[in-house]
């Protein structure tokens, strides 16, 4: 079976923008997502990146269009600045890992997390909202309060995973040693797993 490694951060507008389309691609592939939440901010200056406060005034200008159009072509509602951004992403991405531990499928999840931020104003850094955000998903809430030494530990190496492996932002997919950065290569990789797009 195929697998494709997600490496993402609940923060990202642009995972948000991926909606669902990753878990469709895969199931229409008979493909495996592994799921790999990553601190982006720490990703970025490790991988030649800069983080929002470092960009120049035009970068930011043009990722706020776009992100508008990307929401209007896609038909999401998205919030160009929400409520609680910057927030600590890691207590979402440690529900994240504990919930995967499980063995039960965290494609929804993730994206409930994402959406949390950009379309519903949530802070996915309030335990009470990262229990929330289990419970309506399928999960115990309980998730939020165990493993949290395991999940800091998996954060940590998923980064170094990421780093090692050549991704420098999110989303990425990766298959192998092929890598589809930005939800708007989803297309690419639903292509490439089609056989249509070479090595």
């Amino acid at each position: 079976m195929t697998q494709i490694d997600y490496f993402f951060a609940t923060m990202s507008p642009y995972c948000y923008l991926a909606g669902t389309r990753l878990e469709e691609i895969a199931a229409r592939h008979g493909a495996k997502v592994v799921y790999k939440p990553i601190a982006i901010l720490a990703l970025l200056p490790r991988t030649g990146g800069q983080v929002l406060a470092d960009r120049h005034e035009s970068r930011l200008a043009y990722r706020m269009q776009e992100l508008r159009r990307q929401s209007a072509k896609l038909g999401m509602s998205l919030n160009l600045r929400p409520a609680f951004f910057p927030a600590n992403p890691a207590p979402s991405c440690y529900a994240i890992i504990a919930a995967a531990a499980t063995g039960a499928d965290v494609g929804a999840l993730v994206h409930g997390f994402c959406r949390a931020v950009w379309a519903e104003d949530r802070d996915i850094a309030d335990d009470g909202v990262v229990r929330d955000i289990l419970a309506a998903h399928g999960f115990d809430p309980k998730l939020a309060d165990s493993g949290m030494l395991a999940g800091a530990e998996t954060y940590a190496a998923n980064l170094e995973e990421a780093v090692a492996r050549g991704v420098f932002g999110v989303p990425s997919y990766v298959v192998g040693d092929e890598i589809f950065w930005g939800q708007d290569r989803l297309e690419d990789l639903d292509l490439y797993l089609a056989g249509k797009l070479g090595a």
